[in-house]
Order: structure tokens, then C-alpha cells, then sequence
């Protein structure tokens, strides 16, 4: 499925084709790399222990969506992507809704629960980021390395095709630009008031538990951390049977508390 929004192509994932209106409804937000087919199984076995709708997307740049219309970001572009999901919730008219977002897709989750909180029910995060760490860097720079020296590149390619490059420029170059380490969202924090589960490997590569703490400090809602040792950025594909446990449980208890 595809919808226009904004002017530009987005391409849409959704479980059962027809989104049942009384269920609540998942939707799966990619991080810096991702799209649709990088969630593999998961969204679907999510659904499967909670009976939830799922709906997932191509960010414009990635996947099988319109590509990027310019080569550089500017510092406030995760908000943008939440001003987007903004009006993909309205353009869809969905309710009872849970994010689940991954990396940049997480922070654009935190950032979408602050601007419409009457939206949205709940929140995971993976990996999110609220401020730029050195860790963050340090881990980005490595993936600028395996690209040159790897087949990450050829990776990627299955996944974005021609657009590989511009997906993989537009993420570190922003990244590692001076004008994004200022780059913080914690004000937007207070502002969320559904409930959060808020997951990390305690060896995640791009972050540490400062980012965790910091969302558990500020949010205004019920939020809880699920720290897993002995994983890196992905806790869903490197820990995927104790993930879908939690993530489970605490969207089952949203389901019952709605």
C-alpha cells in the first residue's frame, strides 16, 4: 500500500489487510538503516501474542519508498519525521495506538507521543537517543568503516537499491556534523504522558544506559526500562524470544488498562 504524504510516496506494510477498528494498532517505526523488510518476523509475531493490527512504513529515502529530494538533513529532521506520522494518524484515522520504534525510529517515537499525546497509548523504544553521546559517534564511525571495507554496502543494497547511498550519507554525515552535537530532545520528555517500556542492550554499540536513564527520569507517564545484558543495538533480532515476551506483556496490560 501506498499513500502520498506531504506530496511524496510512502510505502506502507499492514497486518490483516484490513486493520480491524476495535483492535489497537502497532506501528513499527525503522531506524537509521531500516525499512519494512529489515523487521523480518517480528511485527508479526507481535501481533500474534497480543491480536494487535500492525502497520509499518518506508520513511521517504528508504526502502520502497519516494527518495530523498535533498542531500543534507537539518538538526530538527526527527521531529519533522514525527510531524509526518502526525499525518499518517490522521490520513489513516487510527486510534488506540502503540509505537514501537528502533533507533532513530525510537526517538521519533518519543518525539510523536510529546507532540500528540492524545494519540498515542503506549511506546517501546529500541536503542532511542535523547542527545548526542561520544559513544554515539565512536559507533557510527565504525559503521562508516565496515561500508568502506565490508559488504554492509551490498547489504543495504537489497534493501534501498539506488538510493544505498543516500541513505548511508545522509545518516553519518548528519550524525557526525559539529552542528548536530548539540542536537537534544529531553524537553520534549515531561510532555509524554502514556505509558513507555523503554529497551537496551547494555552493549549497545551507539549509546548507554544515560539515554535509558534520562527517559525514565523525565517522562511524565508510567515508563520502565528492560536493560539486556550480552546485546548490542538491535534487542529485537539478538534477544527476539525475550523481547517479544516483554513487549507483549506490557502491550497486553495497555490493551486491558484502554
Amino acid at each position: 500500500m501506498d499513500l502520498i504524504i506531504n506530496k511524496h510516496r510512502l510505502r506502507f506494510s499492514k497486518y490483516p489487510e484490513s486493520l480491524a477498528p476495535e483492535k489497537a494498532t502497532i506501528i513499527f517505526l525503522h531506524d537509521s538503516l531500516g525499512c519494512i523488510e529489515l523487521w523480518k518476523d517480528f511485527p508479526r509475531l507481535i501481533a500474534s501474542k497480543t491480536g494487535c493490527n500492525i502497520l509499518s512504513y518506508d520513511r521517504q529515502g528508504y526502502g520502497k519508498s519516494a527518495p530523498f529530494i535533498t542531500s543534507k538533513r537539518n538538526t530538527d529532521y526527527l521531529k519533522e519525521e514525527a510531524y509526518i506520522l502526525g499525518k499518517i494518524i490522521q490520513n489513516l484515522e487510527l486510534e488506540n495506538l502503540i509505537l514501537f520504534g528502533h533507533s532513530d525510529g525510537g526517538s521519533i517515537a518519543l518525539l510523536t507521543a510529546a507532540l500528540f499525546p492524545e494519540k498515542i497509548t503506549g511506546i517501546i523504544t529500541e536503542g532511542a537517543h535523547v542527545f548526542v553521546e561520544q559513544e554515539t559517534i565512536n559507533g557510527i564511525k565504525a559503521a562508516v568503516l565496515a561500508y568502506r571495507t565490508t559488504s554492509l554496502k551490498e547489504k543495504l543494497y537489497k534493501y534501498h537499491g539506488d538510493k544505498t547511498e543516500a541513505v548511508f550519507k545522509m545518516w553519518t554525515e548528519t550524525w557526525l556534523s559539529q552542528t548536530f552535537r548539540s542536537w537534544n530532545i529531553e524537553e520534549y520528555l515531561p510532555k509524554i504522558k502514556c505509558p513507555s517500556l523503554i529497551i537496551q542492550g547494555e552493549k549497545d554499540e551507539y549509546g548507554t544506559l544515560d539515554q535509558v536513564n534520562s527517559i525514565i527520569k523525565n517522562t511524565s507517564g508510567y515508563s520502565k526500562a528492560l536493560l539486556i545484558s550480552d546485546i548490542g543495538h538491535t534487542p529485537h533480532k539478538e534477544s527476539t524470544e525475550i523481547v517479544v515476551k516483554k513487549v507483549s506483556k506490557f502491550i497486553n496490560r495497555l490493551i486491558v488498562s484502554c
